[in-house]
């Protein structure tokens, strides 16, 4: 029987083109799996085969566990105190084996240990396959359409195949089987059964590398894309930058008479491509962005990350864009949040903003509007300011004395100390409960809690009731952050 062990490996492995040990493999998984059904539960068996005779043996194991865990599978587990007992060196994540019968080949059934054996190998040669493909290096997966899978689409490389579920694709795309279709690999889940190369048709990623092919530049270094920002088979916008003073990199984008751009087009369902060049100046980079607008001026808040842009009236509705495609891939694009408003709007803005500074120098540093004003008009806009720019800043303004500008500054570091200490008793008054709430793994910040508790919200349900424009108004952060931090706060409610 041992002989004949041999033989089958040895067919095996010339057939299916697989390693010895593979068969081997395949052999001692179908005889552990036989000896597991004749112990019953869960134990755990190894079998060990002879690879020049095919004797083979059989152990029982059982993994040594720390005390502390207890066992979570009595049948194959042992804690270390006890494992201890029968070896004395034995350390945790070990195995205390036992030999125990081995079962016959005949009892496990010729075609049974066949059927086991051949999956293990079409397992093997799927895995075998699945990394010769991944060592070449391909972004881009090139295949057809092989069949439909739960509303994915199986796609097939050869011997290889991927996955483009429904949420990767391209909008009312209609991929039929047989079609011919590129995709960018996004990654390998081993966890799916049956094609694990993860693909896709809509992210932003496909959109760089369909240029990186078309663009011969782009591999060359000359070029390099630095963000791309999608609406998947409606508009992209793409932003490149040049290494080479010589290249221009929008019309090397584009090609000749569009070649290079329109092929890209085509390939993404008609996908409209804007290409912006990009700037490591913030608000110039957002200006291009914003094209085909034409923007008038450009307000940058370092702090919230946002840009107030202001357009004329017949620039509005183009900066916009149609459902506000255009300032939304803008902003995708660069990273800023951005405002659109006119000129008006952001005159009453700028009003609304001036007034309150007026307020807060009038109120804090006790001087009248006139000082408050002139303050404004050479750009202070917080007491932080007024208290800590350079000495020398303040003695250029024509209007103050240096013993105005030193009473100035020393009225604004008290005012600080003053509202520090009244920010930190706020926070004495918000409830241990919410100042323990953790965002992302971090605790709300101080001066968030302390906006808080002036609002009249001192504990986890206070905030929790809240909308996420109350929070945002009441706190000044945006949108995204205010439904995170309410919706955290609400987390109890569920889990309670």
């Amino acid at each position: 029987m041992n002989r004949e062990m041999l033989m089958l490996v040895d067919a095996i492995s010339r057939e299916k083109t697989v390693d010895r040990d593979v068969v081997f493999g395949a052999v001692e998984a179908a005889l552990a799996s036989a000896t597991k059904k004749l112990h019953g539960g869960e134990v755990d068996i190894r079998v060990s085969v002879d690879r020049d005779t095919g004797d083979y043996e059989t152990f029982r194991r059982w993994l040594v566990v720390p005390d502390e865990a207890g066992l979570q599978n009595p049948d194959a587990e042992e804690m270390l105190s006890d494992a201890r007992d029968r070896i004395a060196d034995i350390e945790e994540g070990d195995f205390i084996e036992e030999a125990v019968d081995s079962v016959p080949i005949g009892r496990i059934g010729a075609q049974a240990a066949k059927q086991v054996i051949l999956q293990k190998i079409r397992d093997a040669e799927r895995e075998q396959l699945l990394t010769d493909f991944l060592s070449r290096g391909e972004k881009i997966f090139v295949g057809t359409v092989k069949r439909l899978d739960k509303g994915d689409i199986i796609v097939e490389s050869g011997r290889v195949e991927g996955r483009l579920k429904r949420s990767e694709m391209i909008p009312k795309e209609n991929l039929r089987t047989g079609d011919r279709v590129r995709a960018v690999i996004l990654g390998v889940d081993p966890t799916q059964r049956g094609a694990q190369i993860m693909l896709s048709r809509s992210s932003p990623e496909f959109m760089k590398e369909l240029f990186a092919q078309e663009v011969p530049e782009i591999e060359q270094g000359l070029l390099e894309i630095k963000s791309c920002a999608r609406d998947p088979g409606s508009r992209a916008k793409i932003a490149v930058v040049s290494h080479d003073r010589r290249v221009d990199p929008i019309g090397t984008c584009v090609g000749v008479r569009g070649s290079r751009v329109n092929a890209v087009t085509n390939e993404v369902a008609g996908e409209r491509v804007d290409i912006v060049l990009w700037s490591d100046d913030p608000a110039q980079f957002v200006i291009g962005a914003l094209a085909p607008a034409n923007v008038a001026s450009i307000v940058v808040d370092e702090e919230r990350h946002a840009m107030d842009v202001v357009v004329d009236e017949e620039n509005l509705a183009i900066a916009i864009g149609r459902g506000g495609q255009n300032v939304r891939l803008a902003s995708d694009l660069t990273g800023w949040r951005i405002n659109i408003m006119t000129a008006e709007e952001s005159q009453a803005k700028q009003a609304t903003e001036s007034e309150s500074v007026r307020k807060l120098f009038v109120e804090k540093l006790d001087v009248d509007e006139e000082v408050a004003d002139i303050l404004i008009a050479e750009g202070f806009t917080s007491l932080e300011e007024v208290a800590y720019v350079p000495l020398q800043e303040m003695l250029e303004i024509e209007s103050f004395d240096e013993d105005t500008v030193q009473e100035l500054r020393t009225r604004a570091k008290d005012a600080l100390l003053t509202m520090e200490i009244a920010k930190e008793e706020k926070v004495e008054e918000v409830s241990q409960d919410l100042r323990d709430l953790e965002i992302d793994g971090q605790a709300l910040a101080p001066d968030l809690i302390a906006k808080l508790a002036m609002g009249g919200i001192h504990t986890r349900d206070d905030l929790a009731d809240l909308a996420v424009d109350e929070l945002t108004e009441l706190t000044g952060i945006d949108e995204e952050r205010a439904k995170a931090v309410i919706m955290k706060a609400r987390e109890h409610w569920f889990t309670a």
